[in-house]
């Protein structure tokens, strides 16, 4: 069954036996955002992948960085002709030594790097107007955004068991609760974890075509 928030709040409360008096709806959604947090940085998803297009301004060798940005995962322009160019990541050195040195003229950017909190940079300096493709892994909405929606999140109507554990991970830190339910909840979340990063940072980017079906070893007998 798909959780939606009311439901998952529910199992959490059931699964600690602890009631609202404590763990209130604002205490959970804490909860809850801690845990989907939790996952989101150790395994990312293919619903979280993103694509954003702006055009690089003649002169202006700043990029914005898109507001839900988590980390970025390449860089594209369109060329005057049509053509796709993937930008090189350099890191920022590299960039300031690449403006420094006497000659640097403008042009169709190679490079990119990151710059501050808010922009990233590209070298040459556009000489044009170009359109850039951004690819990258956004913050995924929270369950909690919603409070009164039945619709759920990707990670809340197909990998409860993940989510649940999260959360009751995160509850029985909250209540100082039982170490030995908090180390049972850890290894659950775990191993849910691990089926859930083999899924989508693994099956899911194959292609039996090119790739095969995935096989799983035959074990000799023993003698």
């Amino acid at each position: 069954m798909a959780y939606t928030l009311t439901n998952l709040q529910d199992d959490i409360r059931n699964y600690t036996e602890v009631d609202d008096s404590v763990l209130s709806n604002t205490v959970l959604n804490t909860i809850i955002k801690n845990a989907e947090n939790k996952i989101y940085r150790e395994a990312d998803s293919d619903d979280n992948r993103f694509y954003a297009t702006s055009n690089l301004q003649t002169g202006n060798r700043y990029v914005t960085i898109p507001s839900d940005l988590r980390f970025i995962r390449y860089a594209q322009l369109t060329d005057s002709s049509g053509n796709q160019v993937f930008l090189e990541k350099k890191d920022t050195s590299y960039m300031a030594e690449f403006y420094n040195t006497p000659g640097t003229q403008s042009g169709l950017p190679k490079y990119y790097a990151n710059w501050d909190a808010n922009y990233w940079v590209v070298a040459p300096t556009p000489d044009s107007t170009y359109l850039i493709t951004l690819a990258y892994v956004k913050q995924p909405d929270s369950i909690t955004a919603s409070p009164g929606s039945t619709q759920g999140t990707y990670t809340s109507n197909k990998y409860q068991d993940l989510l649940l554990y999260g959360c009751l991970v995160e509850a029985y830190g909250y209540l100082k609760g039982p170490a030995d339910m908090l180390q049972y909840y850890t290894q659950s979340y775990q191993n849910a974890l691990q089926s859930y990063a083999i899924e989508q940072q693994g099956r899911r980017r194959r292609d039996e075509y090119q790739d095969g079906v995935i096989r799983t070893p035959l074990k000799s007998p023993s003698p």
